[in-house]
């Protein structure tokens, strides 16, 4: 394994702990929906975001104990999003990380209220966070409701364009919202917790809204170049869904040049931050990577 591998394995290691302590078990009441709260969030996934503040932690010389609370709020909304996004009323699909849909397993009911209950917890937790002072826990609050609301924002753009003929411009902007937004919060939570300056901030924004469209740019050539089985969710669903997607305006060989783009301007927006930088490198080579 190499360095980040194994950051990789030890920020989820972390963050299932913390997880662990703040999900009730499957044997408290009301037992069903606590077991399909887990179900979700326990197959594994990538933990994509938490590494992020992990990452941004450690650049910023951010305690670890300072940062799972705020990383394990982030996974929870990103598993919500995706216990929601699943649903047949909008992806209508049955497999994600390697199993059954939240919904397919407990029935849509449960899948619902399992979503809501996540995304509510997600602010307490940050909240209740006795580790850091309450004007960074309140700013951590404010900035993921709004990356919240650009993500359901750009869900229902990405359900509007289903089937239509949209810019890529338009393109662009569903997913900066439905997939960068939760990204770039997750680089600026750990740096803010880390005390980063404004410029700093602005500049690992910049990076984390173009590791957010890389992360979608080989997402959306993923679907298409794999199997079901290697992506742990059903193969070839945005083009049965006819969703507006990278691959459908460009094609893939264009769509491969376009990630290699994006990759480059990520790392430059980093220029202006001056301090270690290893780790957001090799998260973006790695992101890229995925569809070599």
């Amino acid at each position: 394994m190499n360095n980040l591998d194994l950051f990789i394995a030890d920020s989820r290691r972390s963050v299932d702990d913390i997880l662990d302590k703040l999900i009730p078990s499957a044997e408290t009441e009301p037992g069903r929906l606590h077991e399909a709260i887990r179900w979700s969030l326990f197959p594994g996934g990538k933990r994509f975001r938490p590494v992020l503040v992990f990452a941004a932690g450690e650049t910023f010389a951010a305690p670890r104990a300072k940062l799972l609370r705020t990383a394990a709020a982030i996974e929870m909304v990103h598993t919500y999003s995706l216990i929601h996004d699943d649903l047949p009323s909008m992806d209508n699909d049955d497999l994600r990380r390697g199993r059954e849909t939240c919904h397919k397993k407990f029935g849509d009911a449960t899948a619902i209220l399992a979503g809501d209950a996540l995304q509510a917890l997600a602010f307490q937790v940050i909240a209740d966070d006795e580790s850091s002072p309450l004007d960074i826990r309140l700013r951590l609050i404010s900035d993921l409701a709004c990356s919240a609301t650009k993500m359901v924002a750009g869900q229902q753009m990405d359900l509007e364009a289903e089937g239509e003929s949209v810019s890529i411009e338009k393109i662009e902007q569903i997913h900066r919202s439905k997939t960068g937004e939760l990204v770039v919060f997750s680089a600026k939570a750990g740096a803010v917790i880390g005390g980063a300056s404004t410029e700093e901030l602005q500049a690992l924004a910049a990076y984390a809204s173009k590791l957010g469209l890389l992360f979608q740019i080989t997402d959306d050539l993923l679907d298409v170049t794999q199997t079901t089985k290697s992506l742990g969710k059903t193969a070839g669903k945005d083009v049965s869904a006819e969703k507006a997607t990278y691959p459908s305006f460009y094609g893939i060989n264009e769509t491969r040049k376009l990630a290699h783009s994006v990759y480059a301007d990520a790392i430059e927006c980093l220029e202006p931050i001056n301090r270690q930088l290893d780790l957001f490198h090799a998260i973006a080579h790695f992101i890229r990577d995925r569809i070599s």
